[in-house]
């Protein structure tokens, strides 16, 4: 792992020593500047969940990823830097309320002297901080955004919804994983009409104020709690959206009509 490069990729300049505060300053660098993205996924290239591939793509080539992708990668980073990290699954809630089968996806544990957090840099919109692993549940005062809680024998990422009531993400265990252990999964989004990775195209980053989206041919800006949408109407549109928003560069003989659809 060169720490360097990673560091430089993520435009982070403040300490290395493995702290909370570093922790919580990486992960928002890497949410500002990773696109959490599945652009090989339509372009039918192979993600191979190899650290060196994906230090290729991720960080030589300014590319993003989806979790299997950026947390493994992520995971590196910090274990390069000195922080106790473990891999762990979990299960993705969907619109109905179920949980989807295991290894959906990826999240770290990240153990501190303070407390356990999970990292999360590979879900898309969630917490831009480590979010704490709480021993209860009892209740969430005060009331973050975000917050990691038991459930049922596990723990559960819930999101406070615009009612003030709260909803899980998604659910996991702290079962220690290995990034072998997300192979069958990542070939199954990577192939599968049953997944949604191989249905919708998606290119998203975090703001200090808000998100850059680009879904369907919009791009979705919101900053400051102030949505717009504009049509991407062509391929040089969205060559130049993904180029200078995202920092994305493609050659020009890929298939653009596999991003468009």
């Amino acid at each position: 792992m060169d720490v360097e490069a990673y560091l430089r990729r993520i435009e982070y300049h403040g300490p290395g020593s493995p702290s909370g505060q570093t922790l919580r300053d990486l992960h928002r660098q890497h949410l500002y500047t990773v696109p959490f993205e599945n652009l090989d996924i339509a372009l039918g290239v192979p993600i191979a969940l190899d650290p060196d591939a994906l230090f290729d793509k991720i960080v030589s080539r300014k590319r993003g990823g989806f979790c299997y992708e950026l947390n493994s990668l992520f995971s590196e980073l910090l274990k390069g830097l000195g922080f106790r990290v473990e891999m762990l699954s979990a299960r993705v809630r969907s619109a109905d309320g179920r949980f989807s089968r295991e290894f959906d996806h990826m999240l770290l544990k990240v153990a501190m002297e303070e407390g356990s957090s999970i990292a999360d840099v590979g879900f898309g919109d969630s917490s831009l901080d480590p979010v704490r692993i709480e021993a209860t549940n009892a209740h969430l005062d005060p009331r973050p955004e975000f917050a990691v809680v038991a459930a049922n024998g596990a723990w559960e990422l819930v999101r406070r919804q615009s009612d003030g009531s709260y909803l899980p993400d998604y659910c996991f265990t702290e079962t220690r994983r290995q990034l072998t252990d997300f192979s069958e999964m990542c070939l199954f989004h990577q192939t599968s009409p049953d997944s949604h990775f191989t249905q919708n195209r998606v290119c998203t980053k975090a703001l200090p104020n808000g998100r850059l989206t680009i879904s369907a041919m919009r791009l979705i800006e919101t900053r400051d709690g102030i949505r717009r949408e504009s049509a991407l109407m062509s391929k040089e549109n969205l060559r130049t959206c993904l180029s200078k928003q995202f920092g994305i560069e493609f050659a020009d003989d890929i298939d653009w009509s596999r991003l468009m659809r």
